[in-house]
C-alpha cells in the first residue's frame, strides 16, 4: 500500500477491494488496528489540533473519504483513485463480514438510532453477526468509560468495531485504544445516521460532483455552517500549494 502527504497528513492510495480486503485480513487475525476515513475537515482540523494529527499519524490506514482528496491523489500519480466514503466503506465491509461470519460491534450514535440500524442491517445482511452495540454518553470519556467499552467489546467477541463518534472524537479515541482493543476499529462518522434513515444522504449526482458536504450543510445548517465555512476556506487557501508542489516519493503503508 503506497501513500502520499496531503495537508501534512499521510493518505493511503488504494482501491475498494484493497481497502476492504486489508481490513478483513486484520479482523481475521485478531489484530488491534485503527482505520480513519479522512476528508477535508479532518485534514484541515489536524493542522491546528496536535492530538488529531497524532491520531492520524499512528492510524494503520488513512483512506480518502472526500472527493477533493481523491482528486489530489489522482494528480499525484494515482489516476484511478476513488473516493472511499465512510457509509459505503461500512456497507461493503459489512457485506464481507456477513459472508465470512466475522462478528461486528456498533459503537456510537443514540439508542434509538442503533435500534433502527439493527433492523436495517438484519434485513440487508441476514447472516451478519452483530455482536453488540453501545450508545456512549455525549461527553468526554474517562478511564472508567474506556475500560467498560473495552470489556463490553471483548466479551462480545467482535472482530470489527464500527466507531461513529464524529471527527475528531472518534480518531482520538481509536488512537487511545489502539493496542488495547482486540479488534479493528473503523471510524465511520455519520454513517450510522445515514443507514438508519435518520439523516438523508445526498443523491449520487451530488456525491460524484464532490458536493455531498453541501447537501449535508443544507440538512444541518446551524450545526455545520461554521465547520464547513472554516475548513473549506482553509483548504482552498492551501490548494494551490498542494496542486503545484513536487509530489513526494511514494511510501509503503502498514502491512
Amino acid at each position: 500500500m503506497s501513500s502520499t502527504i496531503l495537508l501534512g497528513t499521510r493518505i493511503d492510495a488504494m482501491s475498494w477491494e484493497q481497502a476492504v480486503g486489508r481490513i478483513i485480513r486484520w479482523a481475521q487475525s485478531g489484530a488491534s488496528r485503527m482505520v480513519c476515513l479522512c476528508n477535508v475537515h479532518s485534514l484541515v482540523s489536524a493542522r491546528s489540533d496536535p492530538a488529531l494529527a497524532a491520531a492520524l499519524a499512528v492510524s494503520d490506514m488513512n483512506s480518502p473519504d472526500g472527493a477533493p482528496l481523491a482528486w489530489l491523489m489522482q494528480r499525484r500519480g494515482w489516476p484511478e483513485q476513488q473516493r472511499l466514503s465512510g457509509p459505503d466503506m461500512m456497507w461493503r465491509l459489512l457485506d464481507e463480514a456477513a459472508r465470512l461470519q466475522l462478528p461486528v460491534f456498533l459503537l456510537g450514535g443514540t439508542a434509538s438510532t442503533l435500534e433502527k440500524l439493527h433492523t436495517v442491517l438484519q434485513h440487508a445482511f441476514p447472516l451478519l453477526q452483530i455482536a453488540g452495540s453501545l450508545a456512549p454518553p455525549f461527553r468526554a470519556f474517562n478511564d472508567e468509560d474506556n475500560d467498560r467499552f473495552l470489556e463490553t467489546v471483548h466479551a462480545s467477541g467482535a472482530r470489527i468495531v464500527l466507531v461513529a463518534l464524529g471527527c475528531p472524537k472518534q480518531e482520538k479515541w481509536m488512537a487511545s485504544q489502539r493496542g488495547r482493543m482486540r479488534a479493528v476499529m473503523l471510524g465511520v462518522g455519520a454513517a450510522f445516521d445515514y443507514h438508519a434513515g435518520v439523516l438523508p444522504r445526498a443523491p449520487l449526482g451530488w456525491q460524484r460532483l464532490g458536493l455531498e458536504w453541501l447537501y449535508r450543510l443544507a440538512q444541518e445548517p446551524l450545526r455545520l455552517a461554521s465547520r464547513y465555512l472554516f475548513t473549506n476556506t482553509l483548504f482552498l487557501l492551501s490548494l494551490p500549494r498542494e496542486l503545484w508542489r513536487r509530489p513526494p516519493g511514494r511510501a509503503g503503508g502498514t502491512g
